[in-house]
């Protein structure tokens, strides 16, 4: 809980800790290959070896599928977004397949319904406010399954009502659980500490093989250690997109629509 709703703080702290980290590395590197230098000659930094090509690939690799792992996760939440919203709306138009005298109460828990969709999502990251709506939705459900099944089985209500009503209010209710399922899901912690972990190890080796450079800028360490950084601090941003500055709210308003084009209006 309060990862989520500290996340862009948690971020920024990270990012900073990372940037300040890789700069200690590379001096404390380059400090280690002037010993060696100084008690062994320029042959004790020799070029860029098997050993340190190896290191900097794993952090490449890592920061790429950390990054690639994240996008997926981000566009697969959209996804879901527009599955709920299509299921909604299958649901709401099979409703017209009950009774007419039936209709009017589903249709208004089907407002409620999806008013309370919105809701909790709008709550984020509030993660306290946003599962007592979610449950809100969860009581919701019950009675609109209760009232469909009931008008479903009605002797005037024609056979079709519930063989194409009550699968789509199935879909409609597991496409929630999917939805709760996707935000708890990420990577675990210890693939982002062997991140900074290689990241370190990458400056030291960096710095100890700059160890005979006369003029090492400090821009070279300065835009090295800001690259890592700020892809890590995205990685996590993207990660978390309803508590950082990327965000999937947008997609959302396809759930406002819908519920906008269910009248009466609000």
């Amino acid at each position: 809980m309060f990862i989520l709703e500290h996340v862009a703080a948690i971020g920024m702290v990270v990012a900073g800790a990372l940037f300040a980290g890789i700069l200690v590395s590379l001096r404390i590197g380059r400090w280690l290959g002037r010993r060696a230098i100084a008690r062994y000659g320029d042959e004790a930094v020799p070029g860029i070896g098997s050993l340190e090509t190896a290191v900097f690939a794993l952090l490449g690799l890592l920061i790429a599928f950390t990054f690639s792992g994240a996008l997926e996760r981000f566009d697969a939440r959209r996804s879901q977004v527009v599955a709920e919203t299509n299921a909604i709306g299958t649901a709401w138009l099979r409703i017209d397949l009950v009774p007419a005298d039936a209709q009017p109460e589903l249709r208004e828990l089907f407002r409620r319904y999806v008013d309370s969709r919105i809701e909790t999502y709008r709550k984020l990251p509030d993660l306290e406010a946003a599962w007592a709506e979610y449950a809100r939705s969860q009581h919701l459900q019950t009675d609109i399954w209760a009232k469909a099944v009931t008008a479903a089985r009605r002797p005037d209500a024609p056979a079709s009502a519930a063989m194409l009503l009550l699968p789509a209010l199935n879909e409609m209710f597991d496409i929630t659980t999917v939805r709760v399922v996707a935000t708890q899901m990420h990577p675990p912690w210890i693939v982002y500490v062997m991140l900074l972990l290689l990241a370190f190890a990458s400056a030291v080796l960096a710095g100890y093989q700059s160890a005979n450079e006369r003029g090492y800028a400090r821009l070279h360490r300065f835009g090295f250690a800001a690259i890592v950084a700020l892809t890590v601090y995205v990685i996590l941003d993207i990660e978390y997109p309803r508590a950082g500055w990327v965000r999937v709210d947008a997609i959302d308003q396809l759930l406002v629509d819908q519920r906008a084009s269910m009248a009466p209006a609000r």
